[in-house]
């Protein structure tokens, strides 16, 4: 085929009529697009964790165009194989690589000492190096509006609450939401059913379904597939959506979604390799940020709550609200011990390093 299109082109060239002489100017060559990759913790669905971030990715494609050039590999296990993969990327001449699992951490760390001339995004982690940023949203932000709409709707006082692994982000969702959930209904307790898992969809349905049994009414959940918000659907009960909305899956059962909206970060980042600008760092955005917000309502739920939330979030964009401060009386722990003096609020430092449950949470850490 490509002898036939040569013979072609040589022919056009012989009997063409020549219009002019002068030789055309050369081109400048074509920019080499920046190649960017994604490595996803579970697989890429239409909602969830990995569809936010894949958003994220789409988000990158759109805004810069042919400047950029992306690719992803997805269900990729913490530990050995996140290394391997990340090398592997890095090997076949990824100039950025967004790493967006806790668990991704120390094999970026690791791949990037390895590669001193590629630059790697860990989001969700909190280490960072010459070559290596770290990022992550204020989910925490969205949970304590989201127990605001619970503690709104909920008729037994009771919620549930389906989580991952016990590292500070998901404790400090546990309890700003648990927080929140008690601003508006000061009996309401949260039940946690602890998985040690992101991502397995039968043991999540059967920890909603086991919550469900034990009086709870309206639930949330940190782990990475839709099955809590199917269950909820299927008895009937009241959910909060995670990561994306999930209306699709739930359409009687969710409140609300707690988004992440990760296109305009990861498109800066890109941008600022390409432009030559990119530097390590730590960004930890919000509502403020527009890297969290509350929204996609469900059909069932008040106007008056939808106002009340969405009021809620428009303070904490403003710095008039913060989850984790104590107005008039103490924030405590649920063995009772005081977290936060009446007047004070928890630093940034020590909500990153949250390792404590909140009045409220029935229950303990696990082993």
């Amino acid at each position: 085929m490509y002898k036939n299109l040569a013979a072609t082109l040589v022919a056009a060239c012989l009997f063409s009529p020549v219009f002019s002489q002068t030789p055309a100017p050369a081109q400048p060559p074509a920019a080499t697009p920046l190649k960017a990759a994604f490595v996803y913790v579970a697989p890429l669905t239409d909602m969830g964790w990995v569809h936010q971030h894949d958003e994220g990715r789409k988000a990158v494609e759109a805004a810069l165009g042919a400047r950029v050039q992306t690719t992803y590999v997805e269900n990729v296990a913490e530990g050995p194989d996140a290394e391997r993969v990340i090398r592997d990327l890095a090997q076949q001449g990824n100039q950025l690589i967004f790493t967006p699992s806790f668990g991704y951490m120390e094999p970026t760390l690791k791949v990037a000492r390895e590669f001193p001339g590629v630059k790697f995004e860990s989001v969700t982690g909190y280490k960072t190096a010459a070559n290596v940023a770290a990022a992550n949203a204020r989910y925490y932000e969205g949970r304590y509006l989201a127990g605001i709409a619970a503690g709104r709707m909920t008729k037994s006082h009771v919620a549930g609450y389906v989580a991952g692994f016990p590292i500070p982000e998901v404790l400090q969702g546990i309890n700003a939401f648990t927080l929140g959930l008690r601003s508006v209904d000061a009996k309401a307790t949260v039940k946690v059913v602890w998985l040690n898992a992101w991502f397995d969809p039968a043991r999540e349905r059967d920890a909603a379904m086991t919550l469900f049994n034990q009086n709870v009414d309206v639930i949330a959940f940190h782990t990475g597939s839709n099955a809590v918000m199917a269950a909820a659907q299927e008895r009937g009960k009241l959910a909060i959506a995670y990561h994306s909305d999930m209306r699709r899956i739930a359409p009687d059962a969710q409140l609300l979604a707690v988004t992440h909206e990760w296109g305009g970060y990861y498109t800066r980042r890109a941008q600022a390799v390409i432009d030559g600008s990119w530097k390590p760092g730590s960004v930890w955005g919000g509502v403020k940020e527009g890297m969290v917000r509350v929204g996609d309502f469900g059909s069932q739920v008040p106007a008056a709550v939808q106002k009340e939330v969405l009021a809620r979030q428009a303070d904490i964009a403003a710095g008039r609200l913060q989850p984790f401060a104590a107005t008039t009386v103490p924030l405590r722990d649920n063995t009772g011990k005081t977290v936060v003096a009446a007047g004070a609020a928890l630093t940034d430092a020590q909500i990153l390093g949250m390792n404590w449950l909140a009045e409220g949470v029935l229950g303990g850490l696990p082993n």
